[in-house]
């Protein structure tokens, strides 16, 4: 049981969505926000304007959102609004942790945009419900079909009464899972002019990892939640002397961890400790992205029978996200590396190909040999390989 464990933290390292090169790891959970919250911590630092805002979702949880409405000259958005997703176990922070001239929460306001940043629930900074509290285990009961029924659905709705307008999305790894199982539920569908998806996963069936493949095909997420662990916390004291025994063994470099997880990142600030920023998900999160590693394919969560699955579902087998359905006149940019370890090209690939009925006027592919994971968010140079692309993008729908 206890190297099934290990390789569970080596999965979940995996499938952390923007970790970063350091040599520690968090012995408890660490963020840069305190209690001031981000807009006060790392937006108003850099003389932008700020504004902290809450939505509750339709089953309860109380999300934080932060808008940004102009830029440091105080130049007023004249520009629709953006919404900005982060991925799996990180926060809004994703697009602020760079200089205002590298991070693409700053780059947008700068050019007129109205940017509106996300935490999904469980995040430190989303962590209110109506009626359940963190240490309460049912506050964890979901995984990502949830932040696509409700999430998603629930920040889209808020900045579109807010502002009145359409809006743009941009999300990363997770962040891109999320919108495409939306897209394809004809969800939010109303409400946006183009979607922007770096390191875009819908399949995960081609991971290159034999860690991650061997995790995933243990069941060692599954062992975990019934051993009682419905959070997951990089920062959690057994998971932390896990990840310290891992960093023990002779064969485990810790210092290169980031290259062994995400890819060769080539661009990322090396000085930087992106690990700090790390946040809590739901163990049941983590099996349903098992669950995608094992079975090559884009469905509901698996509860494991026939008689469970006919319970929430009408049927023996999840229902499938059809990647087909998205309509073919939504405008689309895809960004993806050649080095990324986990929206791997194959499967990048095997979702363009899904695809390919798609207006080829409302369809942008953008392939960066030399990048991996982290380098889509945290890539010093990302502002002239991808953002520029990227808001070039966004004027012309």
């Amino acid at each position: 049981m206890v190297n099934t464990i290990k390789l569970l933290v080596l999965l979940l390292l995996f499938v952390a969505i923007g970790d970063g090169a350091r040599t520690k790891f968090p012995t408890t959970l660490e963020t840069s926000t305190g209690i001031d919250g981000i807009c006060k911590s790392m937006v108003e630092t850099q003389g932008y304007i700020c504004e902290e805002h809450k939505v509750t979702t339709k089953d309860g949880y109380i999300l934080s959102m932060q808008r940004m409405p102009k830029g440091s000259a105080s130049k007023k958005g004249v520009k629709p609004p953006v919404l900005l997703q982060h991925g799996l176990m990180m926060d809004a922070t994703t697009w602020l942790l760079n200089s205002p001239a590298e991070s693409l929460a700053f780059i947008l306001a700068d050019n007129g945009y109205d940017v509106w940043l996300v935490n999904t629930r469980g995040t430190s900074q989303s962590q209110g419900h109506t009626s359940l509290k963190p240490n309460d285990p049912a506050y964890w009961n979901w995984s990502w079909d949830e932040l696509v029924a409700y999430d998603l659905p629930a920040t889209f709705q808020y900045v579109y009464d807010q502002t009145g307008q359409k809006l743009h999305y941009v999300g990363h790894s997770l962040g891109t899972l999320m919108a495409l199982g939306a897209f394809s539920q004809k969800e939010v569908l109303n409400m946006i002019r183009s979607a922007a998806l770096l390191s875009p996963i819908a399949y995960l069936g081609q991971m290159p990892s034999p860690l991650a493949r061997s995790a995933a095909d243990v069941f060692i997420a599954e062992d975990l939640f019934w051993l009682g662990l419905k959070e997951f916390s990089l920062g959690g004291e057994a998971t932390s002397k896990l990840v310290d025994d891992i960093c023990k063994a002779p064969s485990i470099n810790c210092t290169d961890l980031m290259a062994i997880f995400t890819g060769p990142n080539c661009c990322i600030n090396t000085s930087k400790s992106y690990l700090d920023h790390e946040q809590p998900t739901a163990t049941k999160n983590m099996i349903h992205l098992a669950q995608m590693i094992r079975g090559g394919s884009i469905a509901m969560y698996d509860y494991g029978s026939v008689d469970q699955n006919n319970k929430y579902y009408g049927q023996s087998t999840p229902p499938k996200y059809d990647m087909e359905s998205i309509p073919n006149d939504l405008p689309l940019f895809l960004s993806y590396g050649g080095k990324d370890m986990l929206s791997d090209v194959k499967d990048v690939q095997n979702l363009v190909e899904k695809l390919k009925d798609h207006d080829p006027d409302k369809l942008v592919v953008q392939f960066k040999e030399d990048y991996a994971h982290a380098d889509f968010v945290f890539g010093v140079n990302a502002k002239q390989v991808v953002y520029n692309p990227l808001m070039a993008f966004f004027r012309l729908h």
